[in-house]
């Protein structure tokens, strides 16, 4: 059943692939665009930030997926622009309201004497901020971050409902032609937990790298190798 139905799945991989990368991009750059305004004191960008966040994240993603292809996107085109557009939108606002929380909470963990010592030596608040708070905090936001990406992967399922051709798609077309349900469902199941499990290691591999304590075996036999000349 699966491969008569191959070419299917795999053009479900790539959508899936192609719709978490472009919603987690993006969610991640509006992200933190949201959590710096969440840490501003001028309320006219504080509150819209606010309520943005509050709004993506009290709401579940699938009536966000449903009103902006069904209403959202109609109205303001004056027609549908394909389940691709509608997922990538949806996924990217709902990503950025979870990464602005997420970036707030590593911006503020940063300890406030290091933006206060960058301003007392002349540094603008936004060059401190990118050269001196923000190199700081995203080793902090890795973890969390990864978290998110993972989950975004697993909720881009739900653009199955507006007809979206991704890994879940393919298992109901493949149920729905043979009227069996174990084999495509744990398939698509696997696929996921491939897909996941690639990113696991991704996220583990930048955590190692962003840790200072880390280093490499091949570094070590080189510095070890460098040590016996400098004594």
């Amino acid at each position: 059943m699966i491969w008569n139905y191959r070419e299917l799945f795999y053009r479900g991989i790539l959508v899936t692939i192609s719709l978490t990368m472009i919603g987690y991009a993006s969610g991640l750059l509006l992200g933190l665009l949201l959590g710096l305004g969440k840490l501003s004191k001028r309320k006219w960008i504080y509150y819209p930030c606010k309520y943005y966040v509050d709004f993506f994240r009290g709401t579940p993603l699938l009536v966000q997926i449903l009103l902006i292809h069904l209403a959202v996107i109609p109205t303001v085109f004056g027609h549908s622009l394909g389940f691709f557009v509608s997922g990538a939108v949806a996924l990217t606002l709902n990503c950025s309201a979870y990464n602005a929380e997420i970036i707030r909470a590593g911006i503020n963990s940063i300890d406030k004497g290091q933006m206060e010592a960058a301003r007392s030596i002349g540094m603008p608040h936004g060059l401190a901020m990118r050269q001196i708070v923000l190199p700081q905090a995203f080793r902090r936001m890795v973890p969390p971050l990864g978290n998110e990406w993972i989950a975004l992967l697993k909720d881009s399922s739900l653009v199955t409902v507006i007809a979206a051709t991704d890994i879940l798609y393919a298992a109901k077309v493949v149920a729905g032609a043979y009227a069996r349900f174990w084999e495509p469902y744990i398939f698509a199941a696997i696929l996921y937990l491939i897909l996941t499990w690639v990113l696991t290691k991704i996220i583990t591999y930048v955590e190692n790298r962003l840790n200072t304590s880390y280093v490499p075996k091949k570094r070590k036999s080189i510095f070890a190798f460098g040590r016996m000349f400098s004594r």
